[in-house]
C-alpha cells in the first residue's frame, strides 16, 4: 500500500477540516443514544460548505469512529459526503471501526495514506485501533513508523501533524481515563524527540472541543458530528451541546490557527439518562 501522498499547494496557509466520531451506521435511519448520526453529518457538511464558500479546502481528516457498526456502506456514505467538499480526504479506524472493512473499500485505497505531505507540512496518520476493545494502543510497528517519519522527513518538510483517534492525554473526565491511549507514554517519548517539528497532535474520541499543551506538544481534539460527552464530569454523562467539526489554517512558518465550528438552532435529541453505549 502506498504510504506516501503529495499534494499541491500555494503559499496561503492550507486549510485542513477535522471531521471526527460520525458514528454512522449501515442504514441512514441509524441513531446513537437518540440522535439520527447521518442527518447530524449531513448537517455538519453542510455546514462546511457554507463556511468555505469562498476558501479553498486542501485536505479533510476523519480522525476514527466513522463508523457505529463498521459496515462497508456506513464508509461509503461517510464518502458519499465528504466528497462533497472537493477535497482528498484521510482516515484512521476507531474503536468503533473495522481496518479489515476499510481496507477492503477499494475505491478508498487512497484514504489510508499514513503520510500526506502538503507543501512544507506532513500530516501523519496513526492507528490506534484495538479490536473489541474500547482503549487505543500503538503497536511498535507504528511507533517504529512514527519514528522513521519524524526522523526522515521529505524534502522540504518542516511541521508535522499528527492525527489518531484515542486522546493521548488523560482527557477532563473522571470516566475517560480507561478508554484513552494505553501506551501514551511511548507517543509522547517519540514526540518530545521531535517537538521542533511536531506543531500539533491532533485527536477524536473523547467527543469535546480541547485545545491544550503538554511538554512543549499542543494536543487538539474536535467534537463529534454527533453526541457530546460532558466535560468534567465524574461518569458517563452527554452534554447538550450541538454537533460540530474544526478547521485548521497551517501557515508556512509554522503557526497554527484553529476553530471549532458548531451547528446553529440546531436541536439536540439525546437520552440524557443513558449510562453508556
Amino acid at each position: 500500500m502506498q504510504t506516501d501522498s503529495r499534494l499541491d499547494s500555494s503559499k496561503k496557509p492550507l486549510r485542513l477540516i477535522q471531521i471526527t466520531d460520525s458514528h454512522l451506521y449501515g442504514q441512514p435511519d441509524g441513531t446513537l443514544l437518540g440522535l439520527n448520526t447521518q442527518e447530524s453529518f449531513e448537517q455538519v457538511i453542510a455546514l462546511i460548505i457554507n463556511h468555505h464558500n469562498e476558501q479553498k479546502i486542501d485536505l479533510i481528516v476523519g480522525t476514527g469512529d466513522i463508523a457505529q457498526d463498521a459496515e462497508a456502506q456506513s464508509y461509503y456514505r461517510f464518502a458519499d459526503q465528504v466528497s462533497r467538499l472537493g477535497a482528498p480526504f484521510y482516515w484512521v479506524p476507531g474503536n468503533h471501526d473495522s481496518r479489515q472493512v476499510m481496507q477492503s473499500l477499494t475505491d478508498y485505497q487512497s484514504a489510508l495514506q499514513n503520510r500526506i505531505v502538503c507543501h512544507n507540512w506532513q500530516i501523519l496518520m496513526l492507528d490506534t485501533s484495538v479490536d473489541g476493545e474500547v482503549h487505543g494502543y500503538l503497536t511498535g510497528t507504528e511507533l517504529q513508523r512514527l519514528q522513521q517519519q519524524l526522523s526522515h522527513l521529505p524534502d522540504g518538510v518542516e511541521h508535522t501533524i499528527v492525527c489518531l483517534h484515542h486522546n493521548p492525554l488523560p482527557g477532563n473526565a473522571e470516566w475517560m481515563s480507561e478508554i484513552g491511549l494505553r501506551n501514551a507514554d511511548a507517543l509522547l517519548t517519540i514526540l518530545k524527540q521531535h517537538r521542533n517539528t511536531v506543531r500539533a497532535v491532533v485527536h477524536g474520541h473523547v467527543h469535546q472541543a480541547l485545545d491544550q499543551i503538554q511538554d512543549g506538544i499542543r494536543f487538539i481534539c474536535s467534537p463529534s458530528t454527533c453526541v457530546q460527552f460532558k466535560p468534567y464530569a465524574g461518569d458517563f454523562t452527554l452534554d447538550l451541546l450541538a454537533p460540530a467539526y474544526r478547521w485548521f489554517d497551517l501557515y508556512e512558518d509554522g503557526r497554527i490557527q484553529t476553530e471549532v465550528e458548531r451547528l446553529q438552532g440546531y436541536v439536540v435529541n439525546v437520552d440524557v439518562n443513558a449510562e453508556g453505549y
